[in-house]
């Protein structure tokens, strides 16, 4: 329950020293070997199995992504799991535009036919007859449908958008965050079937969730023309997979692109596969990093939660060295419990605040007084409690 004066972070994948390096080391230590960690930094290692120790107090996705932790278990526990959406944004938008170039240009083809080529003197002329199979098409004028209207979604219109490409969107569940950051020439589409009736190049930009997966089927590849190339830097199960072979080696569309090669896509025409590279670059590694190591800190060290998939957000300055934080089901009389309790043991509240989302809520309290094991105990025999810490800053 109370707080521990050093804060043991247990990375399990390559997380980058940039954001490593804010971890204080007078009250942190991190490393792979750490051992019943206070939390737990990940990129991709899996942790749908995770038996978590007594200890853990908070998971870090260096990523926006969290398919591979079971966060709903996580939640029951009162572990908030913390991600990282937009700090590799503009690494995706690269990627997508670089998809967008190597199809309009036909590079992959233009680029294996140039690499076979033989030097037998006649270079040149072989070269003169043979690009004429990969005349390509200019993008101003070209109808881009972007479906998931987030900061990727945004970054990728903004810059179709500044290549003269005209670009029709669609997010039935667009934050109003979301909403300001959009572009102003971003054309709303009523429905997905709207959009891939109306595009040229179709981008997909949403999380894997039981309403997205598959999102992409045999009816919707259906009523896009024989010239769509659909690109998917989002997550590989949005798309169904049978549907969009089968949908290729008829010439329904045209091409695919994305960065989840799997079995069924490998040698089948018109797919160009690569390698996971979304957030494969120096400062999107770097910026996750950061971002989560903050979110971490935060939590550890105040309680405040900033971009969790599983716990409301709240975020309170400090105005007392003592602070409680409580994780509760989000339930009836929860906050008068706690006052109640607090109030018997005469502990002044300065301030408090209660947020919840789903099942779950937490309250931050600072009290004028240090806080004695005995009250958290009975904060933590309150029915409904899932957890309670002591942030002690004296």
């Amino acid at each position: 329950m109370s707080q521990d004066k050093i804060f043991k972070i247990q990375t399990l994948n390559n997380i980058s020293n940039v954001g490593l390096s804010r971890l204080p080391k007078d009250c942190y230590v991190h490393g792979s070997g750490v051992e019943d960690p206070h939390a737990i930094l990940v990129r991709s290692a899996n942790l749908l199995e995770l038996e978590p120790s007594e200890s853990l107090l908070a998971v870090g996705r260096a990523g926006a992504g969290t398919n591979n932790i079971d966060i709903a278990r996580l939640a029951g526990l009162g572990v908030p799991v913390f991600n990282t959406p937009g700090a590799n944004a503009n690494a995706v938008k690269e990627l997508v535009l670089s998809g967008l170039l190597l199809s309009s240009r036909n590079l992959v083809g233009a680029i294996d036919f140039v690499r076979n080529l033989k030097v037998d003197g006649e270079l040149a002329k072989n070269v003169e007859e043979g690009k004429k199979k990969y005349a390509g098409r200019e993008l101003p004028g070209r109808t881009l449908g972007i479906i998931g209207l987030g900061k990727i979604g945004s970054l990728v219109a903004d810059v179709a958008l500044r290549l003269g490409m005209r670009v029709v969107g669609y997010d039935p569940g667009i934050t109003v965050d979301a909403a300001w950051g959009l572009p102003s020439g971003v054309v709303k589409a009523g429905s997905i079937t709207s959009l891939v009736r109306d595009s040229d190049f179709i981008s997909l930009h949403v999380p894997l969730n039981d309403a997205t997966r598959n999102l992409i089927d045999e009816e919707c590849l259906a009523l896009m023309s024989a010239n769509t190339v659909l690109l998917n830097f989002s997550r590989g199960a949005v798309v169904d997979n049978v549907a969009l072979v089968k949908a290729l080696r008829a010439n329904k569309i045209k091409q695919y692109i994305c960065d989840f090669p799997n079995d069924s896509l490998i040698g089948v025409n018109g797919v160009i596969a690569l390698p996971h590279l979304g957030a494969s670059t120096v400062e999107a590694e770097e910026n996750c990093a950061t971002m989560v190591v903050d979110q971490i800190r935060g939590y550890l060290e105040d309680g405040n939660v900033v971009n969790s998939v599983n716990f409301p957000n709240v975020s309170m300055v400090r105005e007392s060295l003592y602070r409680i934080v409580v994780i509760n089901e989000n339930v009836p009389h929860m906050v008068s419990q706690i006052s109640t309790v607090l109030g018997d043991a005469k502990l002044n509240i300065k301030n408090m605040i209660n947020k919840s989302m789903n099942e779950i809520a937490i309250t931050l309290v600072d009290v004028e007084s240090p806080v004695s094991d005995d009250i958290l105990v009975t904060l933590e025999a309150i029915d409904g409690v899932k957890r309670v810490r002591y942030l002690n800053g004296a």
